[in-house]
């Protein structure tokens, strides 16, 4: 791995599953000179009830892969992997594996930007049961702005009515009604509320369906993309190592013909992708 330290490589993205491909969609809208390698854990998804052991295990798993394939990059765009995995990657792994290879993850950028978007400083966190529970938001938001308040709610069955394709069922409102109520029950006050899973923003018309009038919606991908762009504007050395052919390319652990079929409900366009194992 060592000897490609210096050979330019894509920008590594990683989810779970196909939600992190409404972040890498966002990217190539705002930096689309780059070339990206997109790597989908689809077999082992979802994480979101997953321990933290396993999700730092099966995330680790996949950096390397993408470390493998010449990535100095990796974005985690998945928030269980970001809220479980991310930092023990960064403390623990990087320093062995290579001190000049990156891990980013999807959860600090949302966070940044929040002081600017509430009024109240309440905000709710709609995400994974495994999101929730770990409080990386609440101790993320609350670094920057010790004045904001978060409530979580786990929406538990929200990603898979997305990957079955019944976003615009009547049984999604009945789901979607029912955690929104949850969250303003418990704080009526929430100006701002955070889709902290990747596949939520799939689900945008329903919540805005049910979400009052006044209350902003906040999906991550634009804020991720804009924060990568500010990432690699201030860190030239890494710049340099990331290819610009506007090219991008799939791998997935699962079946390939079933992530070509569930990206184009995600991406809106035909894909060729590739299976790989992780170990």
């Amino acid at each position: 791995m060592m000897n490609l330290a210096n050979v330019p490589g894509p920008i590594g993205v990683f989810d779970s599953g196909y939600g992190g491909l409404t972040i890498l969609c966002q990217m190539r809208k705002i930096l689309p000179q780059y070339d990206y390698l997109y790597l989908g854990d689809n077999a082992r998804a979802p994480y979101g009830s997953r321990s933290f052991d396993v999700v730092y295990k099966f995330t680790r798993e996949a950096v390397l892969k993408l470390f493998s394939m010449g990535c100095h990059l990796v974005i985690l765009a998945c928030n269980t992997a970001s809220a479980k995995a991310l930092r023990t990657i960064q403390q623990k792994d990087l320093p062995q594996i290579d001190p000049g290879r990156r891990v980013l993850g999807i959860i600090r950028p949302t966070a940044e930007c929040i002081g600017s978007i509430t009024q109240s400083r309440h905000i709710g966190l709609l995400a994974t049961e495994g999101t929730v529970n770990s409080r990386s938001y609440d101790i993320e938001i609350n670094k920057i702005f010790p004045d904001i308040s978060v409530t979580g709610v786990a929406c538990p069955l929200w990603a898979a009515i997305v990957e079955a394709n019944e976003g615009d069922s009547p049984g999604a409102d009945y789901f979607v009604h029912k955690r929104i109520a949850q969250l303003l029950e418990s704080d009526p006050a929430v100006d701002s509320v955070i889709l902290g899973c990747t596949h939520y923003p799939l689900l945008m018309s329903k919540i805005v369906k049910y979400v009052p009038c006044g209350v902003k919606v906040i999906p991550q991908g634009e804020y991720v993309a804009n924060s990568l762009k500010d990432y690699l504007a201030r860190h030239p050395e890494m710049e340099r190592k990331c290819t610009k052919g506007s090219s991008c390319h799939y791998l997935t652990t699962e079946n390939p013909e079933k992530f070509k079929e569930r990206a184009l409900l995600f991406l809106r366009e035909q894909v060729e992708v590739e299976n790989v194992v992780l170990e």
